[in-house]
C-alpha cells in the first residue's frame, strides 16, 4: 500500500492511493499513519481491505498539499557513510561498524514544502535516502533477516546537512544535521510487502533541473536488514521510528571547488524507484 498524509501542516489528514491509483480519504477508518497503525496486524488489514474494495471516499487531489507520510515520529535514527560510492567520492575509509547519529523529529516536513537554508550557512548539501519505518518493537535482534522482518515500510528522505556546522564547528555531526525543516519525508510510506528487494532501488537527485546524484541501494555498506539489527543492539526500535540509511555518491562535499552547495532559489527534485518523487525550493532562515 501507499500511505500518506495530506492538508495543511498540522492537521493532515490520513490517505492511501488504491491499486488503480485513485488517492482515497482514509479518515473515517483510522485516525492517522503513525506507530500504533503500522503496529496493529488486524488495523492495517482492514485499511487493505477497504483500499481493496474501492468504496472508500475520493479525495480531490488538486492544490492538495502532501504532508510527512508519518504522524508522531518517535526517532530518526542515520546512518553515516553508508554507501561505497559516497566514501569513495570524499576520500573516507569504509567504516567498519555503521557510523550513527540522530535527526530531531521536528526537522521532518512535507516532500514538497519550503526547506530553510540556515543563517550563516555556507556549506548546506543535498542527500538522498532510503528512510526504512519500524512496524515491530525491535530489540536484540539476532540477524539481518529479522531486521527486514521489523520494518513495516519505506519512504524517500532528504537528509539536508550543513557540512561546516557539521564538521567544522567542534563536533557533533548533530549540529549539521539538525537544522529547521531539514529533513523532508515522502511523498508516500509504502509498505514493506510492495518492495522485492530494497537493496535494488534506484535513487536520484537533481538541482536546477542538474542530475547530481545517481545511485542505488545496492551499493549500501551495510544493508537494511544488517542496519535494523545493529541498532537494535544498542537502543531499542519502536514502531514509527525512522532509519535514515545514507547517501549515494554524488553531494556537494564530493565535488571540486569551489563546491556546488545550496543558496536560497535552489530547487532540489528526488525520488527513489517505487517510492516517489519530492521537490523542495529553498529559501534563507
Amino acid at each position: 500500500m501507499k500511505l500518506l498524509r495530506v492538508g495543511t501542516a498540522g492537521t493532515e489528514r490520513p490517505a492511501l492511493f488504491d491499486p488503480e491509483g485513485v488517492l482515497r480519504d482514509l479518515s473515517g477508518l483510522v485516525p492517522d499513519i503513525d506507530g500504533a497503525l503500522l503496529a496493529d496486524d488486524v488495523a492495517l488489514g482492514r485499511v487493505r481491505e477497504a483500499a481493496e474494495s474501492g468504496e472508500l471516499p475520493v479525495l480531490d487531489a488538486t492544490g492538495l498539499r502532501i504532508g510527512p507520510p508519518l504522524a508522531r515520529i518517535g526517532k530518526i535514527v542515520c546512518i553515516g557513510l553508508n554507501y561505497h560510492d559516497h566514501a569513495r567520492e570524499i576520500g573516507a575509509e569504509p567504516p567498519a561498524e555503521p557510523v550513527v547519529f540522530f535527526k530531531a523529529a521536528d526537522t521532518v516536513v512535507g516532500p514538497h514544502d519550503t526547506v530553510l537554508v540556515p543563517r550563516r550557512s555556507v556549506k548546506t548539501d543535498w542527500e538522498v535516502e532510503l528512510a526504512v519505518v519500524i512496524g515491530r518493537t525491535a530489540r536484540y535482534l539476532g540477524s539481518a533477516e529479522e531486521g527486514l522482518a521489523h520494518v513495516a515500510g519505506y519512504a524517500v528522505a532528504h537528509d539536508v546537512s550543513e557540512r561546516e556546522f557539521q564538521i567544522e564547528r567542534g563536533g557533533t555531526w548533530d549540529k549539521g544535521k539538525n537544522c529547521e525543516t531539514f529533513n523532508p519525508l515522502g511523498p508516500w510510506l509504502v509498505t514493506a510487502d510492495e518492495i522485492a528487494d530494497p537493496q535494488d532501488l534506484s535513487l536520484k537527485l537533481w538541482v536546477n533541473g542538474e542530475l547530481k546524484q545517481d545511485g542505488t541501494t545496492g551499493e549500501q555498506i551495510f544493508p537494511v536488514g544488517e542496519v535494523v539489527r545493529y541498532v537494535s543492539q544498542f537502543m531499542t526500535l519502536y514502531p514509527g521510528d525512522v532509519l535514515n540509511t545514507g547517501t549515494p555518491a554524488g553531494v556537494a562535499m564530493g565535488r571540486p571547488e569551489p563546491k556546488p552547495y545550496l543558496r536560497a532559489g535552489d530547487v532540489v527534485e528526488l525520488e527513489i524507484a517505487g517510492l516517489g518523487r519530492q521537490r523542495q525550493e529553498f529559501k534563507d532562515a
